[in-house]
């Protein structure tokens, strides 16, 4: 396993590569968690000594825009740019087919918002993230209502499920940009993620879910061995 010191080395490295894809005059997604927010920063920086110009951002929760405000970036919205260039953004896991499980910073529904209206979603990770199998590693966040939760726990159970309801760091329940809350579901490898989506994008109640499937355009991945840059 590497270490602290070499994981966030390697988050650095597949960041910054990402960045060398956005071209000036582009609607850029910005994603959010540790991996990103170097992305952000180096974009930021480019912007900044003139490299690149006219780049405007969309931020997928209130912390990246904070960070993105904070570095002097220019930001804009859906609602002014409904269709964005590339999106940059990272995974707590991926498969060999470029599937993903997203979620573990709570920003899934709008990562995924801006993700289905992104040209290009460029997705970030270090290469411990890589998985045989989608649910090796890491739960399904599945974020819901805050009305009526204990059923959809219920459902998700039913499912198979372990049910975890994440909590923040004060001990109260974590609540997402939206104010809902997020069950981490653990279903163990899955062997039809496609299925299991379906499943939870027809309760109502449940918002969004972390299994981000078919939206992967790139994969950068950092790790002893260098930087591999894979396209779906």
């Amino acid at each position: 396993m590497p270490s602290d010191e070499s994981a966030v080395s390697f988050k650095r490295a597949a960041a910054e590569r990402a960045v060398d894809f956005i071209q000036s005059g582009m609607v850029v997604g910005l994603g959010t968690g540790s991996t990103t927010a170097f992305a952000v920063r180096k974009l930021a920086a480019r912007l900044a000594d003139g490299t690149l110009k006219d780049v405007v951002g969309v931020p997928t929760s209130r912390a990246t825009e904070a960070l993105a405000t904070s570095l002097g970036m220019p930001l804009t919205t859906l609602d002014v740019h409904p269709v964005v260039d590339l999106t940059i953004d990272g995974a707590d896991e991926v498969a060999p087919d470029l599937s993903l499980i997203k979620g573990g910073g709570g920003a899934l529904l709008r990562e995924k918002v801006v993700a289905q209206a992104s040209r290009r979603e460029v997705i970030i990770v270090d290469a411990p993230k890589l998985s045989p199998r989608l649910g090796t590693k890491w739960p399904v966040p599945v974020e819901v209502l805050p009305f009526g939760w204990r059923s959809q726990s219920l459902f998700l159970e039913s499912l198979g499920a372990r049910v975890t309801v994440r909590l923040a760091l004060d001990g109260a329940p974590f609540q997402t940009d939206q104010g809902n809350l997020v069950l981490d579901c653990d279903f163990g490898p899955l062997h039809d993620a496609a299925g299991l989506a379906a499943k939870l994008e027809s309760r109502a109640g449940v918002m969004a879910h972390g299994l981000f499937l078919n939206l992967t355009t790139d994969l950068v991945v950092a790790g002893p061995d260098g930087i591999t840059h894979r396209v779906r």
